[in-house]
């Protein structure tokens, strides 16, 4: 019977190397696999941060799930798994109709996301995972944040400095994220990047930026 399957970590935790190994694993044994995504690093591609990449099919938010591997799964001697990463970003819909390409269709699913956002909330997608899957596991390997504890949760940085407001989707590295301005000004656009924090330091910054008194207490050096 065929599954839903939820992996999810923080940045840096190997979910998109898990994905490809996957993907590798099962079409090595002459299996049908469909890896689609939803904004990667790499246009048309699923990318780890290791170096290794696969083509994919790029989703947005707008698609029907279901439709589009049903018709994918009448091609050919059919799918046999469908890998999803950068699940985070997809819509609540389509998680059920990823849940529908399981139980009707009877093909595995494994998608691979994050569980929370910059702003420590669940990302929309991720909830609905969390609701729906027959499989929740986290990946076991460990991001560390600066001061060398776990890494929990996932930072925005914009021009350097973490920001706790804005636009949810925006990739890293674009230099075009919500707080880019209009066109009209002769700044230059800046960049968004993404760090790990642990939950401490995650919180720390909301001192300097914001000074609130419930976290006046927690101290800021690195040393």
């Amino acid at each position: 019977m065929a599954e839903l399957r939820f992996h999810f970590g923080t940045m840096g935790s190997g979910k998109s190397t898990l994905a490809l190994q996957i993907r590798h694993n099962l079409t090595g044994r002459g299996l049908d696999c469909l890896l689609i995504t939803q904004l990667d690093r790499q246009e048309g591609r699923v990318s780890s941060r290791l170096g290794v990449s696969a083509e994919a099919l790029i989703l947005d938010h707008t698609v029907d799930l279901f439709r589009v591997i049903s018709m994918e799964h009448l091609r050919g001697s059919g799918l046999h798994a469908v890998i999803c990463d950068e699940a985070q970003f997809y819509e609540p819909r389509q998680i059920d109709q990823l849940a529908r390409v399981v139980d009707e269709l009877d093909i595995d699913v494994y998608a691979f996301g994050l569980l929370t956002s910059f702003q420590g909330e669940l990302f929309p997608g991720t909830q609905r995972l969390l609701e729906m899957a027959d499989i929740r596991s986290e990946i076991q390997v460990e991001a560390r944040c600066w001061c060398g504890a776990r890494a929990t949760h996932n930072a925005r940085l914009v021009n350097g400095r973490q920001v706790y407001d804005g636009e949810l989707k925006v990739v890293g590295d674009t230099g075009n994220g919500d707080d880019a301005g209009s066109g009209a000004s002769n700044e230059p656009a800046p960049v968004v990047t993404y760090d790990l924090r642990c939950r401490r330091h995650w919180l720390s910054e909301k001192v300097v930026h914001r000074q609130d008194p419930l976290f006046e207490d927690i101290p800021l050096s690195r040393e």
